[in-house]
């Protein structure tokens, strides 16, 4: 297999962040039905399942705890395979999707060995896939320690407001300063009326992003959401649907 392509989407809450990420999945499995897709929620507010309509029993941070506490690992069993059984727990497989929820912040105590043992399983896991995507909390902690490795883009959601760019460029900056291993960094700016971005031209241009697209302010987003139904079901004459596919096409995706 070819090397997986690697998508990491961040940005702080309320910026579209997590529908981009679906939409993208959305796109991704429509166009290569015969690809493994995985995605991965590193969010502490993961709600990226619901966006696809898929259940979630056990995080990664449910595994994470267990590993610390030797009483959990059964007798004769090595942490290694252990964390490797939990992760394999705690995937949600779909015909379309594999699914991976990082889970909750974590709690007191050194957990350096087992995010090392995530991160090894991590990067054995995803060389069985051609397209991962992960939907980042805004501070980026999982990129920033190294646990997902080797991104081919990240991409930086920003609402459709100079406030919002500016904490876009924040992020830019946060990601430079941890010389995160990524391929190339672009901004997307979501929630535009109109998909008219022209007062905010100066404010793009501070972040030091390459704008790569648009996402549009779209009703059908705002009736799913409010209704419950999945985002990844919303139909391809969704404004949003077509944008997050024309940006994805400018990747080459």
């Amino acid at each position: 297999m070819a090397k997986e392509k690697v998508i990491a989407v961040a940005g702080k809450g309320g910026t579209g962040k997590t529908t981009f990420t679906a939409l993208l999945l959305r796109y991704l499995t429509n166009r290569y039905r015969d690809k493994a897709i995985l995605a991965v929620d590193a969010d502490a507010n993961a709600n990226l399942n619901e966006a696809l309509g898929l259940e979630v029993e056990e995080t990664i941070s449910m595994a994470l705890d267990d590993i610390k506490d030797p009483r959990r690992v059964p007798s004769g069993m090595t942490k290694d395979i252990f964390m490797e059984m939990r992760i394999s727990q705690a995937m949600v497989e779909s015909d379309q999707i594999d699914l991976l929820v990082m889970g909750n912040p974590e709690g007191p105590g050194c957990y350096c060995y087992p995010n090392d043992l995530l991160r090894k399983y991590l990067e054995q896991l995803r060389v069985n896939y051609d397209f991962v995507a992960v939907d980042n909390e805004a501070g980026m902690e999982h990129l920033s320690r190294r646990i997902i490795n080797n991104v081919d883009y990240i991409i930086i959601t920003s609402d459709a407001t100079a406030r919002g760019l500016r904490s876009a460029g924040r992020a830019y900056n946060i990601i430079k300063t941890l010389k995160i291993n990524a391929g190339k960094i672009f901004l997307v700016v979501t929630k535009t009326p109109n998909g008219e971005i022209s007062a905010l031209e100066d404010e793009i241009e501070k972040t030091g992003l390459e704008l790569l697209g648009t996402v549009p302010a779209d009703d059908m987003v705002v009736e799913f959401d409010l209704n419950d139904r999945p985002l990844f079901q919303l139909p391809d004459d969704s404004p949003a649907v077509q944008a997050v596919a024309a940006i994805a096409q400018k990747l080459q995706l």
